[in-house]
């Protein structure tokens, strides 16, 4: 892929410094090790303080529901403004400052609220982040998805260097310092994000930013979208029932922990070289094919669970069926929304991709394993794997025809 050269604007030039994509890689190293805290370990705090388990539930779906809106809100801020990066500072003192409230609380509303503002300060981060990272990665043959990967792989490292580092310190300091730790850790994102160099990308405009509702009309966005919807509603049961299913199945906390450190450890190794492995296919054909290792992965999960040999192959997939579909999303998210529609962009990928089918998910999840048992939450996973094949092919078929156009264009799938 093309470097900084005389084809290159000297904008991009400037951007691509390497002292910028060491500031990002600092900064998802810092947000993703915040989840590795809060996510496997909130629920323990939660119930040590009594909770009840549909108190906890409630409070964890809170994630899911800050994901429908907050992103969009967020983007739309900084499209509008162009102040990216002022806007994650903005994000990351929200973050610190309901952390801070989580401090002295106990009440089950009180803790909800601190832990839902948390949520929406949280949530604003990631697709402005990914934004300016975005326009400092474009090259003229497209974003540069090598470097991408090793900027996102920090993300990766911190977060399992967090769930095992903290697991470690509850062991020893006890889960009551659980409110402290989440301080502690949203400082340190604070300060990440602090160190951030504004960029050309946040530069004020006198002109509205493009609308993204036309562009949501094409076809080929509404299949890459529903591809991306049906990918990680199939994943959205692994999150939230993977450990409750082994431990039926016998699987004991230590052998629970490694299946899971397996998938984020395969998913560091493929953000690192991932390079080497997109240049092999379009980011469309790279859909296709996590689609199908999806569903294959959640079939086996679900068939095979009690023979250890093939849950470690499938969580080895993690590193094509979350990786290579997060960077292939990136990349099309950026062709789809360019320039100042890339941050409503990420913002929807967020909301369809992540917070629509989270919540699905768990409560679909929960009400096939409270009827039919865990293995059917995982066939629908396989079946939900199976039709992000299907929208991410006609994804590719529509994206096709538009590039080169014989019998005209494809009619949406939803109407004006």
């Amino acid at each position: 892929m093309r470097r900084c050269g005389a084809a290159r604007s000297p904008p991009a030039c400037e951007a691509m410094t390497r002292p910028r994509l060491v500031e990002f890689g600092t900064l998802s190293f810092a947000y993703f090790a915040a989840l590795g805290l809060f996510a496997p370990y909130a629920s323990l705090w939660f119930s040590a303080l009594g909770f009840s388990t549909m108190a906890i539930g409630i409070i964890s779906a809170l994630q899911s529901c800050s994901r429908l809106l907050a992103p969009y809100a967020w983007s739309w801020a900084g499209d509008h403004s162009g102040r990216r990066v002022e806007l994650i500072r903005l994000a990351t003192v929200g973050c610190v400052l309901a952390s801070l409230g989580l401090l002295g609380v106990e009440g089950a509303v009180a803790v909800a609220c601190m832990t839902g503002l948390l949520y929406l300060a949280n949530s604003g981060v990631v697709p402005l982040y990914e934004t300016v990272l975005a326009h400092l990665l474009q090259t003229d043959e497209g974003m540069d998805r090598a470097r991408y990967g090793r900027v996102r792989m920090w993300g990766s490292v911190g977060f399992i260097l967090s769930v095992g580092l903290f697991g470690a310190w509850f062991q020893w300091g006890g889960i009551q310092t659980f409110p402290w730790t989440v301080a502690g850790i949203n400082a340190f994102l604070l300060w990440a994000a602090f160190r951030l160099s504004p960029t050309r990308a946040s530069a004020t405009h006198d002109e509205p930013p493009p609308p993204v509702l036309g562009r949501l009309r094409k076809p080929e966005v509404q299949w890459f979208f529903l591809s991306i919807f049906f990918t990680v509603l199939a994943h959205s049961v692994m999150g939230g029932f993977f450990s409750l299913y082994l431990e039926k199945l016998g699987y004991g906390p230590a052998a629970i922990g490694v299946l899971w450190a397996l998938a984020v450890a395969a998913e560091i190794v493929f953000f690192a070289t991932q390079g080497r492995w997109l240049r092999f296919g379009s980011p469309h054909d790279w859909l296709i094919f996590v689609a199908a290792i999806t569903a294959i992965r959640f079939a086996v999960t679900a068939g095979l669970g009690t023979w250890t040999l093939a849950l470690v192959l499938a969580q080895l997939t993690h590193s094509v069926t979350f990786a290579g579909h997060h960077a292939s999303c990136i990349v099309l998210i950026s062709r789809y929304f360019p320039d100042r529609a890339r941050g409503r962009g990420q913002a929807l990928y967020a909301m369809l991709g992540y917070g629509v089918p989270g919540v699905l998910g768990g409560l679909g999840g929960g009400w096939l394993i409270s009827h039919l048992g865990f293995e059917a939450a995982f066939w629908a996973s396989a079946a939900s794997g199976a039709l992000a094949l299907l929208c991410a092919w006609r994804a590719r078929q529509t994206d096709a025809a538009r590039a080169h156009p014989a019998d005209g264009p494809s009619p949406p799938l939803l109407s004006p």
